[in-house]
C-alpha cells in the first residue's frame, strides 16, 4: 500500500524540491541572457538589418519559441540590449554623483564630471554593446527612443549644473550648457567605444573630462 510522503523543504503546490519558482526564474534569466549574448554577436557581425532570427537561435541554443516568448522578435532583442546598456550607464553615473556628494565635493561641476567619467568608463567596458548603436541602425522607432532618452539625459545634467550660483547655470544659458556638455559626452562615448585599446580609451576619457571642465566653468 502506498503511503503519503511528507513534503520536502522547497516543495510547494505539488512541485518537486528544487523545482520551485526560484529555480524557474533562474532558468528564465539564463535563457534571456543567452539570447541577448547571441543577439549582440549576430548584430555585431551582420548589422541589425541583416541579422536573422535563425542565426540568433542557433548561437544561443535556445528555441525560437522562447525567443518570441521573452522578446517578441528581433526588435525586442535590440531594445533589450539598448536598455541594458543605457541602464547601466545611468546607474553608474548616478552612483558616481552620489559618491562625490558623500565625499564632500559640493561643487556641481565636480559632481557632473564624476558622473561623466563613470558614463564614459561604461562605454569602454561595454564597448561591444555600445558599438551596436553607433550607426543609428535599428528597428522602426529606435531613433525616437534614443532621442527621448537623450532629452531626459540633458534635463538631468542641466538640473545638476543648476546647483551653481552664477547666472550661467540658470535660464536659457543653463539649458544650452547642459545640451552642449551632454552632446560632448555622447560623442566622446562613441570614440571611446571604438578606441583600439584601453590606453587610447583612457587618454580620450581624460582629455574629454578636461574639456568638460573648461566648458562648464
Amino acid at each position: 500500500m502506498r503511503t503519503s510522503r511528507a513534503r520536502q523543504p522547497g516543495e510547494a503546490n505539488g512541485e518537486a524540491a528544487g523545482g520551485g519558482p526560484g529555480r524557474q526564474w533562474a532558468r528564465a534569466d539564463a535563457t534571456r541572457q543567452a539570447l541577448l549574448i547571441a543577439a549582440q554577436e549576430v548584430f555585431a557581425d551582420r548589422g541589425y538589418g541583416d541579422a536573422g532570427i535563425a542565426e540568433i537561435v542557433e548561437r544561443s541554443g535556445i528555441s525560437v519559441g522562447s525567443l518570441y516568448h521573452h522578446y517578441g522578435g528581433k526588435a525586442g532583442l535590440y531594445v533589450a540590449l539598448w536598455e541594458e546598456l543605457t541602464g547601466e550607464q545611468e546607474r553608474r553615473a548616478a552612483q558616481a554623483v552620489s559618491a562625490a556628494r558623500e565625499e564632500g565635493r559640493s561643487d556641481p561641476i565636480e559632481q557632473f564630471i564624476a558622473g561623466a567619467r563613470a558614463y564614459l568608463q561604461v562605454c569602454w567596458e561595454r564597448r561591444e554593446a555600445a558599438r551596436l548603436f553607433l550607426g543609428g541602425e535599428g528597428p522602426p522607432g529606435s531613433s525616437l527612443m534614443r532621442r527621448s532618452r537623450t532629452q531626459r539625459w540633458v534635463a538631468r545634467n542641466t538640473k545638476l549644473l543648476r546647483g551653481r550660483e552664477d547666472a550661467a547655470a540658470t535660464g536659457r544659458a543653463g539649458e544650452v550648457l547642459g545640451l552642449v556638455l551632454t552632446t560632448v559626452i555622447g560623442e566622446a562615448g562613441r570614440e571611446i567605444a571604438t578606441a583600439e585599446g584601453e590606453a587610447e580609451a583612457g587618454e580620450i576619457l581624460e582629455e574629454v573630462c578636461r574639456i568638460l571642465i573648461r566648458l562648464a566653468r
